[in-house]
């Protein structure tokens, strides 16, 4: 696979798939800047080289085609920001203008697309949709791991109508990252795997059973092996089909000699709100009416000291509703207990979505090994699937 670093941009127009779905909020201003700023490393050597720019993305879920919210004209003044140049703007991502903006591009220029998921064709992998955006630029760079596990236009099927394709540094950096923690981890090697459901993080949990020393559950998916093992877990969050499997993990994980830690207590809410009742009660007896919607005292106290004393540790899901400030102290806590094995010399890797914003909103996104750009890409990635966007490079 060809990286950034093995080619030369000079006088070159460079397609580039990047990940710009960020948060927008009223306003159309970006909250969290995470996934522009992770790609300035490979945009600055493109346009150091004397190579222009061309910039391809999604932005959240557009149903039935262009939607203001979902316009990525939201992300010019941002990106000047950013790169302290202007930022030309298409207002469609094949098509005319498109067409002359790119064409005419020089040296050190760069021009963003409208938004990629505007057409059904880029989630569909539509052939002649892909040839149309590979005609735009003359070397085409995937930089865009967030979106590596779907094989849509832009990021796998448009590598059939080019000539040369190239790994970005972002791209690069989470392949290198995630083969740190899979097969070249330190000892003691700690899994934390939190969020709501078992059933999203099967495959995962089983792949790492024969790598960790030790495997902390917390979150939602935690009540399911408490009530799989005839506890009583209240109103809290359960996957009833999945009580036999939380079973055989706890069983697995003993035969593995694996340490699994689930929470013992919880802090439980009388309502899914930030200003509910709440009381800390004992994860095999929740009362009724209740909802664990954090870790508890006893569960952060066992978990900061296995974590702390860890070389590797790959985090990926919250203890709680860390959304709701009543119910964050367990994220939290964790979040800091990874800070500290990372500043002890240990290796850090925080596997994207809810982690990765829990870690950069608390201000810690500078305080650990490495923060994936990728929530569901690195899962797969991790249960040994082909991403189709990595593929397409190779």
């Amino acid at each position: 696979m060809k990286t950034i670093n093995d080619y030369n941009f000079a006088g070159k127009k460079a397609l580039i798939r990047v990940d710009f779905n960020v948060p927008l909020n009223a306003q159309f201003e970006v909250t969290d800047d995470t996934r522009i700023r992770a790609t300035v490393p490979t945009i600055t050597k493109i346009l150091n080289d004397g190579g222009s720019v061309i910039l391809m993305s999604h932005l959240g879920r557009p149903k039935t085609g262009p939607e203001e919210k979902y316009s990525l004209k939201h992300l010019v003044k941002p990106l000047e920001a950013t790169f302290g140049r202007p930022v030309k703007f298409a207002d469609d991502c094949i098509g005319e203008q498109a067409t002359t903006l790119a064409a005419s591009l020089k040296a050190g220029e760069i021009l963003l697309l409208e938004n990629l998921r505007f057409y059904k064709e880029e989630e569909k992998g539509d052939a002649a949709f892909a040839q149309k955006l590979a005609a735009l630029g003359e070397v085409y760079v995937n930089d865009a791991f967030g979106t590596a596990h779907r094989a849509h236009a832009s990021t796998a099927i448009i590598a059939q109508f080019v000539s040369e394709k190239i790994c970005g540094l972002v791209m690069q950096a989470e392949l290198d990252n995630a083969q740190k923690v899979l097969e070249n981890a330190a000892k003691p090697y700690t899994a934390i795997m939190g969020g709501a459901k078992i059933s999203d993080k099967i495959l995962i949990i089983e792949r790492l059973l024969d790598r960790v020393d030790n495997l902390i559950i917390g979150g939602g998916m935690a009540y399911t092996f408490f009530k799989a093992q005839g506890g009583n877990i209240g109103n809290s969050l359960v996957e009833a089909d999945k009580l036999d499997l939380a079973n055989e993990l706890i069983i697995k994980a003993k035969e593995k000699g694996v340490n699994l830690l689930l929470p013992v207590d919880s802090l439980v809410a009388d309502a899914f709100k930030n200003d509910a009742n709440t009381q800390l009660a004992d994860n095999s007896a929740i009362p009724d009416g209740y909802m664990g919607l954090d870790i508890g005292p006893k569960a952060i106290e066992a978990f900061v000291a296995v974590i702390k004393d860890s070389k590797t540790v790959l985090w990926n899901g919250p203890m709680g509703v860390f959304e709701m400030p009543n119910f964050a102290k367990g994220t939290e806590s964790v979040a800091r207990a990874v800070v500290e094995a990372t500043k002890k010399g240990g290796f850090s890797l925080i596997g994207g979505g809810d982690s990765a914003a829990a870690v950069n909103s608390l201000g810690f996104g500078d305080d650990v090994s490495y923060v994936s750009t990728g929530g569901g890409a690195l899962l797969e990635y991790m249960e040994g699937k082909v991403l189709p966007g990595v593929a397409a490079l190779q």
